[in-house]
């Protein structure tokens, strides 16, 4: 948390963590949506994690100012990152208005991990999520920096990381990442 002179208030900050798995359309569409939370201080870094190694995503994390790393997948994010907090999306997510706030508030008064509330465009039937396994980041995932680094020193992916993890449900929406 950051103590802002003549605001009285703390803003949390958070390092955002995307593994791109090559995929740079998808990446710039959730690195729009982060925007206005980068301006007023709450988004540190992004880090941009891209094992395939590719020119696009490369320039894309370059020209806005995002961490790149090739080596050491989500791992080396993970020691990387310089905030309490991280915020780890598919990319292609993109967080509703108003998801500062709600992220904001949680990190003020909570510890354990959360997930983001699907858009209601992208809300599944039941029994769709019967037959269909879900993505482990379909929803994001913030959480304590402290509590990733034991999970991610052996994970093949973001995914894994996310995997399994119970965590409350942030009072802000996302629309996740097209499936595929």
């Amino acid at each position: 948390m950051a103590f802002l002179p003549g605001l009285g208030y703390a803003i949390a900050m958070l390092s955002v963590l995307i593994e791109t798995r090559n995929n740079d359309e998808a990446l710039a569409r959730t690195l729009s949506s982060l925007v206005s939370a980068a301006v007023s201080g709450m988004v540190r870094e992004v880090i941009v994690c891209d094992r395939a190694v590719s020119r696009e995503t490369h320039a894309i994390a370059d020209q806005t100012g995002c961490v790149y790393l090739t080596d050491g997948g989500i791992g080396a994010g993970v020691r990387q990152a310089k905030a309490d907090w991280l915020l780890l999306l598919e990319p292609g997510a993109r967080l509703v208005d108003g998801w500062s706030e709600a992220v904001e508030h949680y990190v003020a008064t909570m510890a354990m991990p959360a997930r983001f509330t699907p858009s209601r465009a992208d809300r599944r039937p039941w029994f769709v999520g019967m037959f269909r396994s879900s993505r482990a980041l379909r929803e994001g995932l913030l959480i304590r920096k402290a509590q990733a680094l034991p999970l991610s020193r052996h994970a093949a992916d973001a995914e894994a990381v996310a995997r399994g993890l119970a965590g409350r449900r942030l009072a802000a929406e996302i629309r996740v990442a097209d499936a595929g």
